[in-house]
């Protein structure tokens, strides 16, 4: 029913504007629609991804987004850091550590969060 439709992420926020820096301006995506008020629409690849202010915002404890960003994760990994953003480092078994990378087999991954703590993913498959 669903497996040839586009999914896209819903992130609460509680500062509409700090996500709006965040996510414009340290992540680089593009607004599509909304005003500031009831949320905002970025484009993403051929996804959407929903940024709503809610009272509700960080209270995920998991992670509520992620990337596959194939070969340019260690290139994103560091535009990133250089804009302030501080990787997640989890100990899970069998996972071992390239300096902020996470690495599980062929799979390679970080984890991060938002102003709001929304935990977002880019992952090299």
């Amino acid at each position: 029913m669903l497996s040839d439709k586009n999914c896209g992420a819903v992130l609460a926020v509680k500062d509409i504007e700090a996500a709006k820096d965040f996510y414009e301006n340290t992540l680089g995506l593009t607004k599509e629609s909304g005003d500031d008020q009831g949320g905002i629409l970025y484009k993403s690849g051929d996804s959407r991804v929903l940024v709503y202010p809610s009272q509700f915002a960080g209270t995920n404890k998991a992670t509520a987004a992620g990337w596959d960003v194939g070969g340019d994760l260690e290139k994103i990994v560091e535009d990133l850091k250089s804009k302030g953003v501080k990787f997640e480092k989890y100990d899970m078994p069998g996972v071992t550590h390239e300096g902020d990378i996470h690495v599980m087999g062929e799979m390679r991954a970080v984890w991060f969060k938002d102003p709001d703590g929304n935990i977002l993913n880019l992952n090299k498959m």
